[in-house]
C-alpha cells in the first residue's frame, strides 16, 4: 500500500464506494465520520489483499463510549460460496478431507471458496465443485445465506446443494487429501461425534436437511 493510498485514504475510498458497509442504525454501534484516531489508535484499512480487507472503524457504543472495532470485509466483491455435493438425488453426500493452514489441521468439509467477480453465486458453487472434487454440477439448489461470524466478518456466504453424478480426483494442490461419499445419516453422525467441526459444513447440512434434500433422514 503506497503512501498516496495509505490506510486512511483507502478507508475513505471504501466509505465512498461502499456506503452500505457504513450505515448507522439508531441505538446501534455508530461508525464515526471524519475521525482519524481514537485514544491514539489510528483507524483505517489495516490490511488488504485480493481476498480480504481488514478495517479498524472509529465507533461510538450505545452507552456513549468511543473506541475502535475491527471488521473483516470481502475484498473480491462477490460473496463466498459453500457447496454440498449430492449423489443419487440426496442418497449420498460427498465430503472431502482438507488441510487448513489456519488451524494447522485436517478437516472434513464440503467444497467452498471465495466468490469470483463476474460469476454468479451458483456459477461459483459449480466452479468450487469442479475444482475441489472434479465433479460437474447437474443441478444447483439455493439454501440461503450464512453470516459466518457476525462479530467479525462483514460479509456473507451463499449456501447451495449441488447435484452431481460422480466425482473425480481431489485438488491435492489445495491441500485436499481425499474425497469420499457417505449416507446423509452418517454425515450427521460425523457432526454429532465431533468429527466434522467446520461451521460451513454443519450449516449447509442442516439447511439441506430442513429443505428435505437428504434421503433417509427424518
Amino acid at each position: 500500500m503506497t503512501a498516496e493510498h495509505g490506510p486512511l485514504e483507502h478507508y475513505r475510498k471504501l466509505r465512498r464506494d461502499h456506503p452500505g458497509l457504513f450505515l448507522n442504525e439508531p441505538g446501534g454501534i455508530e461508525i464515526l465520520d471524519g475521525v482519524t484516531a481514537v485514544d491514539g489508535v489510528p483507524v483505517g484499512v489495516v490490511y488488504h489483499d485480493p481476498y480480504v480487507t481488514i478495517v479498524r472503524d472509529p465507533v461510538r457504543f450505545p452507552d456513549g463510549r468511543r473506541g475502535t472495532y475491527i471488521r473483516l470485509l470481502d475484498a473480491a466483491g462477490a460473496p463466498g460460496v459453500v457447496a454440498l455435493p449430492l449423489l443419487g438425488g440426496g442418497a449420498e453426500v460427498v465430503l472431502l478431507e482438507h488441510y487448513r493452514h489456519a488451524t494447522r489441521d485436517r478437516h472434513v468439509e464440503v467444497p467452498r471458496g471465495f466468490g469470483t467477480p463476474g460469476l454468479s453465486a451458483p456459477e461459483n458453487a459449480a466452479k468450487e465443485v469442479a475444482e475441489e472434487i472434479g465433479a460437474t454440477a447437474r443441478g444447483i439448489v439455493p439454501l440461503g445465506r450464512l453470516h459466518p461470524d457476525t462479530g467479525l466478518v462483514g460479509g456473507h456466504t451463499e449456501l447451495y446443494a449441488v447435484h452431481i453424478d460422480g466425482y473425480g480426483e481431489p485438488a491435492r494442490g489445495e491441500g485436499v487429501r481425499r474425497v469420499f461419499s457417505v449416507a446423509p445419516a452418517e454425515a450427521e453422525d460425523l457432526v454429532r461425534t465431533g468429527r466434522i467441526t467446520d461451521a460451513f459444513t454443519i450449516a449447509v447440512l442442516a439447511r439441506a436437511r430442513l429443505a428435505g434434500l437428504l434421503a433417509g433422514v427424518a
